[in-house]
């Protein structure tokens, strides 16, 4: 990895890609750990019907799952860029409150300069 063929944004990049599939994972393993509890309920079934039950209670969940992260992660974004809106007039208005500060304190010394 150099900074030539962009190694420095590789291993973050390569972090937030192990985390995606650490996080499906365990989502799938909850799903299948849900579909199996449904299932152990319902005794009738066959096997086969036990094993697609449990196959389409884990697709649902995934479904279920990746919705959720999507609206988590559209809603992470826009508080960013409140924030960052807000951060940025805030330092704005710190900025002009300092120069308005700085004007009325070069006033004062030039008036005091003037009548002394």
């Amino acid at each position: 990895m150099t900074a030539e063929n962009g190694g420095g944004q590789e291993g973050p990049a390569l972090v937030r890609e192990i985390e995606g599939h650490l996080l499906l994972a365990a989502a799938r393993q909850e799903g299948r750990t849900a579909g199996a509890r449904l299932t152990s309920r319902l005794g009738w079934l066959t096997d086969t019907q036990r094993d697609d039950l449990q196959a389409q209670f884990e697709a649902e969940y995934l479904t279920l799952a990746r919705a959720s992260w999507h609206r988590t992660a559209e809603r992470a974004e826009e508080l960013r860029r409140d924030y960052e809106f807000r951060y940025r007039t805030l330092r704005t208005r710190l900025l002009a409150c300092l120069l308005l500060g700085c004007a009325v304190l070069a006033g004062s010394a030039l008036v005091l300069s003037v009548a002394g």
